[in-house]
C-alpha cells in the first residue's frame, strides 16, 4: 500500500506545485476565498466527488464514495485563507495582493489535500467507506472551521449525516528538519483569545501632571503585573501566556492623554486556567487603575479552543509514518506549542489529530529559517507530495483497520 501511495503521490507532484502556485499568487483573506475555491474545484473536477457547500463560508466539503462496501468515514482538513500582511519571498509566483499573502502554509496545505483526493481516487473502488475533503477558509483568526460544522458541512444530528469517525490535519513547519511528521497526544497547540484594555484618566499639560490622572504610567504598571500574575498565580505544569503587543496613548509630545489602550493575546492549555484568567485579569486591571483614581475596562473576546489530539489518533499516525516513510520519519514533540489552531473546532466533536510536517529545504539550518507568519516564509515545495501521500495514507488505513489495526 504505502509504496504504491507514495508513487502516485510523485507522480502528481507537478500538478500539486502548480496548485499551491496558483492559489499562493492570489491570497484571500477571511471566511470568504471565492478565487481559491474556484481553483480546487477546477483542479478537482475530473474526479467523483459529492460537494457542499455551506451559507455562512466559501468553505466545501467533498465526498469520495469507496467502492468496496459501507465502512467508517475519514475527514482530512486543509485550509485556505492567508494572512494580511506583505510578503518579501522574491519568489517568481509570490503575492499579486498587496497587504496578503499566504505565511502559514495554507496554500500547502491545501495543495496537498487536492493532491490526496487525486491519489484516493484512484483508488476508490478498493476503498470501503467515505473519505470528506473539508476545503477550510477563515482559519486564520476567523472561526471558519466553527461555521462550517454550524453549516452541517461536516455531517452531524440534524444534518442528514453522521459526524466523520476520524478527523485529521497537517500543518507545515519551516522550523523542522526537511520532511520530519510530528506530533503530541493531548495538547498540541493553545487556546487563544483577545485582549483589549482601556485606561481611563484626565488629560492635561504633561508640564502639570499633578493636575492630571494619566492613565500611561498606570498602563505600564499593568502590564508589568499582568507578567508578575502569570509568573506568580499560575502552574507552570499548566502554561499561560499573556502578551500585551499594541499600545496607544496620546497625540504629542507635551499633552497627557486621556486614556491608554492595550491590545494582547492570552494563550492557555487547559479550560481551567483559561476560566480562570477570564475572571481574574479584569480584577487586577481594575484594581490598579483604582489605586491611582483611574478607571479600567476589559474585553476579551474569546478565540480557539485548545487544540486537543486524542491519543489514540496520534498513535496511528505515527504507526503510519512509519509504515511510509520509515522509522526515523515521526518525531513526538515533547511540548505543545502556544499557538492555536481552529481544528480544534472538529477535534471537539471528532476523535483525530493534527500533524505537523518539516518543509525546510533539506541540508538548511532548520532552527533558523524564517518561521510561520514570516514575510520571508518558504516552503520546499519538494515535500508536498510527502504531505499528500501521507494524508491518503491515513485514511487508506483507517478505513481498512480503524484505529485498533495500524
Amino acid at each position: 500500500m504505502s509504496p504504491t501511495l507514495v508513487a502516485e503521490a510523485a507522480s502528481l507532484s507537478d500538478r500539486i506545485v502548480a496548485l499551491r502556485r496558483a492559489i499562493h499568487a492570489e491570497p484571500e483573506i477571511g471566511l470568504h476565498t471565492p478565487k481559491t475555491r474556484d481553483k480546487v474545484r477546477a483542479a478537482l473536477a475530473h474526479l467523483p466527488l459529492e460537494w457542499q457547500e455551506g451559507p455562512s463560508t466559501t468553505g466545501m466539503v467533498a465526498t469520495l464514495k469507496g467502492g468496496a462496501g459501507e465502512g467508517p468515514c475519514v475527514l482530512l482538513r486543509g485550509d485556505m485563507d492567508a494572512l494580511p500582511m506583505p510578503e518579501e519571498t522574491g519568489l517568481p509566483f509570490a503575492s499579486q495582493v498587496p497587504g496578503a499573502m499566504h505565511a502559514c502554509g495554507h496554500d500547502a496545505h491545501t495543495a496537498m489535500l487536492a493532491g490526496a483526493a487525486e491519489i484516493l481516487a484512484r483508488q476508490a473502488a478498493s476503498l470501503k467507506g467515505e473519505v470528506r475533503f473539508m476545503f477550510q477558509p477563515g482559519e486564520e483568526g476567523y472561526h471558519g472551521a466553527r461555521f462550517m460544522l454550524e453549516d452541517g458541512l461536516l455531517g452531524g444530528e440534524g444534518f442528514g449525516r453522521p459526524l466523520p469517525d476520524a478527523a485529521f490535519a497537517l500543518h507545515v513547519m519551516p522550523n523542522a528538519p526537511h520532511g520530519l511528521v510530528g506530533g503530541r497526544a493531548g495538547a498540541l497547540l493553545a487556546a487563544a483569545d483577545l485582549l483589549e484594555i482601556t485606561v481611563t484618566g484626565r488629560g492635561g499639560h504633561a508640564s502639570m501632571p499633578h493636575d492630571t490622572l494619566d492613565p500611561v504610567p498606570v498602563a505600564c504598571e499593568i502590564v508589568s503585573a499582568i507578567q508578575t500574575m502569570v509568573a506568580r498565580r499560575y502552574s507552570v505544569f499548566d502554561p499561560v501566556v499573556v502578551s500585551i503587543s499594541k499600545i496607544e496613548a496620546g497625540t504629542t509630545h507635551n499633552v497627557v492623554p486621556d486614556t491608554a489602550r492595550m491590545t494582547g493575546t492570552m494563550r492557555t492549555l487547559s479550560a481551567v486556567n483559561r476560566a480562570r484568567l477570564k475572571e481574574e485579569l479584569p480584577l487586577l486591571v481594575a484594581g490598579i487603575a483604582g489605586a491611582h483614581g483611574l478607571t479600567a475596562e476589559v474585553t476579551i473576546l474569546e478565540g480557539f479552543p485548545v487544540t486537543l489530539c486524542d491519543a489514540g489518533a496520534v498513535d496511528f499516525g505515527e504507526t503510519v509514518a512509519h509504515d511510509m516513510f520509515g522509522e526515523q520519519a515521526f518525531l513526538r514533540l515533547a511540548d505543545p506549542i502556544m499557538g492555536a489552531e481552529d481544528f480544534a473546532y472538529v477535534l471537539e466533536k471528532v476523535p483525530g489529530a493534527m500533524f505537523f510536517l518539516g518543509v525546510s529545504h533539506a541540508g538548511d539550518d532548520w532552527a533558523h529559517c524564517c518561521g510561520i507568519h514570516s514575510t520571508r516564509m518558504m516552503v520546499d515545495e519538494s515535500v508536498m507530495p510527502q504531505g499528500a501521500a501521507y494524508l491518503a495514507g491515513l485514511a487508506t488505513t483507517f478505513l481498512a483497520r480503524g484505529w485498533d489495526g495500524a
